[in-house]
């Protein structure tokens, strides 16, 4: 049997050895292959399920001409976009405008290099892979403030900088929410992480999943909180200046950004791999899938939010509650280590309404009616 099959054929359910499949190297080169393949398919087929996913949110049809389906849209697309005009304003910085979407590009991938596909199946390992995520995902807005400082132009900045303020702010609360799993896991590596979670974290950890998803999606300006970019005011933000395949990879990272929001959700609260009867691989592809289809659903469902809104939310709501939701599992793991996890899930799922309705209802208001300065 070839190293294909074995990949894509049901593994063992026992662990990857970490040579796998004979070797440093030969595991080296299989899954970074595998890793760039399965981002790559994976932003295609996130295009096709978000186009036609808001079509039948909004009662249209969607691409339906490329294929059938309009499944081959997203290969017409990336043909159009290769044989669009380059254009670089007269006044850019040249080295600084060719080199920010490069820089946006790469963490997409380096991010995927811990996830696991199953037990031990993963490019490497780290027994720090969270904060290697941490760290990786954060690079991507360098490349952003970039794109918008070398364009000169200031809607161009002005999107930029939304989004370093919207990273810095959210950056907080999202690694709080990741702290919580740690504790409950005893380890930062996102494989030993899927190996603990015999009840899926999200039922554990049910705060602290809401903190996670809502602070990832505004980290990587999916909607509602895609101000970056917002028509009315910035004309496309922090990439109005770029065209042709340099304007494509800019959409490439924000799809291959949900699907590596979805990846880590998937990992973190969903028990990643994990799941029966199906291949582990294919257990993570569905699950990661469904999470991306969840963001979908609030594109095409919530109306944008004012940046102020932006801002007030990460600090006066998904902060204060992510520093509560750590508390309370610090508590639960020192004074009740050896409770029944299902009596946890009851007690945290209670916990996470008393706190999201008693905050939003005493503690916390968005400023819906005026501009908050």
């Amino acid at each position: 049997m070839t190293i294909p099959d074995l990949f894509f054929h049901n593994l063992p359910m026992t662990a990857v050895p970490p040579d796998w499949p004979g070797g440093y190297w030969w595991h080296w080169l299989f899954f970074t292959v595998i890793l760039i393949g399965f981002v790559l398919i994976m932003i295609m087929g996130a295009t096709w399920i978000e186009r036609r996913g808001l079509a039948r949110l909004q009662s249209r049809l969607g691409p339906n001409r490329a294929g059938p389906f309009g499944l081959l849209q997203p290969i017409a697309d990336g043909i159009k976009v290769m044989l669009k005009e380059n254009i670089v304003p007269d006044k850019a910085d040249k080295l600084v405008h060719w080199l920010a979407p490069v820089i946006t590009f790469v963490p997409v991938f380096l991010i995927f290099a811990v996830v696991p596909f199953q037990d031990g199946a993963l490019l490497a390992d780290l027994n720090i892979g969270i904060l290697y995520v941490v760290a990786i995902s954060s690079v991507a807005t360098v490349g952003v403030f970039m794109a918008g400082w070398g364009s000169s132009n200031k809607y161009s900045l002005l999107g930029a900088m939304r989004n370093v303020a919207a990273v810095v702010s959210y950056e907080i609360p999202l690694v709080l929410a990741v702290v919580g799993v740690v504790l409950m896991a005893g380890s930062m590596s996102l494989n030993q992480i899927v190996v603990g979670q015999d009840i899926p974290y999200i039922l554990l950890q049910p705060l602290g999943f809401l903190l996670f998803f809502a602070a990832g999606c505004a980290e990587i300006n999916r909607s509602p909180f895609d101000l970056m970019e917002a028509e009315q005011e910035l004309v496309a933000g922090f990439h109005t200046e770029y065209s042709g395949m340099k304007f494509a990879m800019f959409f490439l990272v924000e799809w291959g950004e949900a699907i590596a929001l979805s990846a880590l959700i998937t990992t973190l609260f969903l028990s990643g791999w994990r799941g029966p009867l199906l291949p582990p691989w294919l257990w993570f592809i569905l699950k990661t899938l469904v999470v991306f289809f969840v963001m979908v659903w609030t594109r095409g469902t919530l109306p944008r939010v004012r940046i102020d809104q932006l801002m007030a939310l990460a600090w006066k709501f998904l902060f204060p509650l992510a520093l509560i939701n750590l508390f309370i599992t610090a508590i639960q793991i020192l004074v009740w280590p050896a409770a029944n996890q299902w009596v946890l899930v009851v007690i945290n799922i209670a916990i996470m309404i008393i706190l999201v309705v008693l905050w939003s209802k005493l503690f916390f208001k968005l400023g819906w009616g005026r501009v908050e300065v």
